[in-house]
């Protein structure tokens, strides 16, 4: 029977950057006279997780086989084998199998696509129009997933009366906090990730570890994991280029809207062997991962470039160059367009968070000049 944690009181938050546990009253010696109990076994830290690339969570391993995880600075985790109880915690507890879980963070649902656990994910905040992988628009087409509304506003009855044994969020929620507190009144634990915080591309991908170890798909996801590695060997071993690429969309304001430097897509470029512009700007202060440029600013930065992107995730895949100037007439004197040199993403490139080794190896391929055909590319095609 599907287990279901009921608790009406907020959880208290994690203190510091470590999981806390309360420490147990010391028991008082037995009288001579009295025969000794005997004394449990110490829970004991037995290793971690074996992480190359993530820098925003970790995974430390206990003898009663818990798993503790921290996420960013200071949220904490205890994930309890099936049928164990739980060690004295301030840390949020999640109850393994979580198989009914209520994802809000996009970005997390192709791991779990990856791994072959789909049929845990049932509730998911985004509905069926937005969502570009074709596994997920059957389960939801079928009715093994459900859409339950945005992330800040969604179908409480619904999430409890599923049996919802976590709500994975963004770190959007923290712009809802009533609704994160509302979960977990309703005794559902709230998980909020932060693998798009992740400055590497890498480490971004080895989030799937840790959807691994919540879904008990660990050896998938370091096999996973290390296949995808592997894929790059020659790659990041082979000397930079001097080739400059810019990445961007044209907003419906008619800016341009680009990566900050740094972000784990100008890092890809830098990874496959070119550099990206438009580098060196002063980035907004805000938590976004982009930021808008106005078009004569942006021609300024990168009229130059030997290439151009256009990212196809919001407005739809380009097919012509055409179609690209009716955006914003000013492109045509950049190089890139004068030379051929412009390629667009697939609408499911942000969504598809596994195909990263293969963005990296497709960007390797027209930055160097070897995409001669599209058939070769799996995430880019150029504009004729």
């Amino acid at each position: 029977m599907k287990r279901r944690l009921v608790a009406w009181f907020l959880l208290l938050a994690c203190l510091f950057s470590g999981c806390g546990r309360s420490a147990a009253e010391p028991e008082p010696d037995p009288a001579p006279s009295e025969a000794a109990e005997p004394m449990a076994a110490a829970r004991e830290k037995t290793g971690s997780m074996d992480l190359r690339y993530a820098d925003q969570f970790r995974v430390d391993y206990f003898s009663d086989g818990t798993a503790e995880i921290t996420i960013g600075e200071s949220d904490c985790y205890v994930l309890v084998p099936e049928g164990a109880e739980p060690p004295e915690t301030e840390a949020t507890v999640l109850r393994q199998p979580l198989d009914s879980v209520y994802l809000a963070a996009s970005s997390a649902m192709d791991f779990y696509r990856q791994l072959g656990a789909l049929d845990t994910i049932r509730l998911t905040s985004t509905k069926a129009s937005d969502w570009s992988i074709p596994e997920v628009l059957e389960a939801l087409e079928d009715g093994s997933m459900v859409y339950v509304g945005k992330y800040g506003t969604p179908d409480y009855e619904m999430v409890f009366s599923e049996g919802s044994d976590v709500a994975i969020e963004s770190t959007m929620i923290y712009h809802s906090p009533e609704t994160k507190e509302q979960l977990e009144k309703l005794g559902i634990p709230v998980l909020v990730e932060r693998s798009s915080y992740e400055a590497h591309p890498l480490g971004r991908l080895e989030w799937i570890k840790l959807y691994g170890l919540l879904s008990g798909k660990t050896e998938e996801a370091e096999a996973y994991f290390n296949a995808q590695v592997a894929k790059l060997g020659e790659i990041l071993t082979q000397e930079q280029t001097d080739k400059t690429v810019a990445f961007f969309y044209i907003s419906s304001s008619g800016n341009a809207v680009v990566r900050k430097p740094g972000d784990y897509v100008s890092e890809m470029i830098r990874m496959a062997g070119g550099v990206y512009v438009p580098a060196g700007m002063e980035a907004e202060d805000n938590a976004l991962s982009t930021m808008n440029m106005e078009m004569e600013a942006f021609y300024a930065a990168a009229r130059d470039a030997d290439y151009l992107i256009y990212n196809a995730s919001i407005d739809g895949e380009l097919e012509t160059i055409a179609q690209l100037l009716e955006k914003s007439g000013l492109l045509a004197n950049f190089k890139a367009v004068q030379t051929g040199n412009v390629w667009c993403t697939g609408k499911n490139m942000f969504q598809q968070t596994t195909c990263i080794t293969d963005m990296i190896v497709d960007l390797n391929a027209v930055i160097t000049g070897q995409a001669d055909g599209e058939a070769e590319l799996t995430y880019l095609h150029r504009l004729h």
